[in-house]
C-alpha cells in the first residue's frame, strides 16, 4: 500500500497544518512517510507546494514523479491546476473553489474549475463558506482535508485524534471549529 500525495497553496494557508495531521495520522497507523521541503512558506502570499508520500513499505525518494501522484490536494485552486501533470491516470485533485488573488492577472475563475474538473476525478469545496460556518475562515484548509479524508489511505478516526492533538492546546472554540470544519469538507466532498 502506498499513496503519493501533492500539497499545494498559498503561503499562510495552512499546509504546514495539513502535512503535519496527515504525517502523525500515518505514524499513528504504523506507517512510512517522507515529505519533501515544503517550498515557498518563506514568503506569505507566495506559491507554496510539498510532495507527500506514505506506505507500509521502504519509501525511497521523497520526491513524487510526474504522472504519478495518487492526489492533488489545494487550498488553492489555480495552485491545483500547477500540478495537473504529476496527477496519475486515476488520480484525484481536491481543491478549494476559493481563489487567493495574490497576483495582479489571476486568470478567469470559472475557466480554473473547470480545468480542475476536467481531471480523471475532483473535488471542488468552497472551503471559504464551510471554515466561515464551522466558525473560523482560518479552517478553510481542515475544511480540504476532510474533503480529501475518505480518499486517503488513512483511518478516519486517526486524522481527526491529530486534528484534536494539533488544536486542543489552543482553546475549546478553535478546537471545536476546526473539528466541524473537517467534518463539513467531508460532507461536501460526497456525492449527492
Amino acid at each position: 500500500m502506498k499513496q503519493d500525495i501533492i500539497l499545494a497553496g498559498v503561503g499562510g494557508q495552512g499546509i504546514l497544518s495539513i502535512a503535519y495531521v496527515i504525517d502523525n495520522a500515518a505514524l499513528a497507523e504504523g506507517l512510512s512517510f517522507k515529505q519533501a521541503e515544503v517550498h515557498g512558506m518563506a514568503q506569505r502570499g507566495g506559491a507554496v507546494q510539498s510532495h507527500m508520500r506514505l506506505s507500509n513499505g521502504t519509501i525511497w525518494s521523497d520526491l513524487i514523479p510526474r504522472g504519478e501522484a495518487d492526489m492533488i490536494l489545494s487550498v488553492e485552486p489555480l495552485e491545483a491546476l500547477r500540478y495537473l501533470d504529476h496527477l496519475r491516470p486515476d488520480g484525484i485533485v481536491v481543491s478549494s473553489s476559493t481563489p487567493y488573488r495574490n497576483i495582479p492577472d489571476y486568470p478567469d475563475l470559472a475557466a480554473v474549475l473547470e480545468a480542475i474538473r476536467k481531471a480523471p476525478r475532483s473535488v471542488v469545496v468552497n472551503a471559504e463558506a464551510l471554515a466561515k460556518e464551522a466558525g473560523t475562515v482560518k479552517a478553510q484548509n481542515i475544511v480540504l482535508l476532510g474533503a480529501a479524508s475518505s480518499f486517503l489511505v488513512l483511518e478516519e478516526a486517526g486524522l481527526v485524534r491529530t486534528i484534536e492533538d494539533l488544536f486542543r492546546p489552543r482553546g475549546p472554540a478553535v478546537l471545536e471549529a476546526n473539528l466541524k470544519a473537517f467534518e463539513l469538507g467531508k460532507k461536501a466532498a460526497r456525492p449527492q
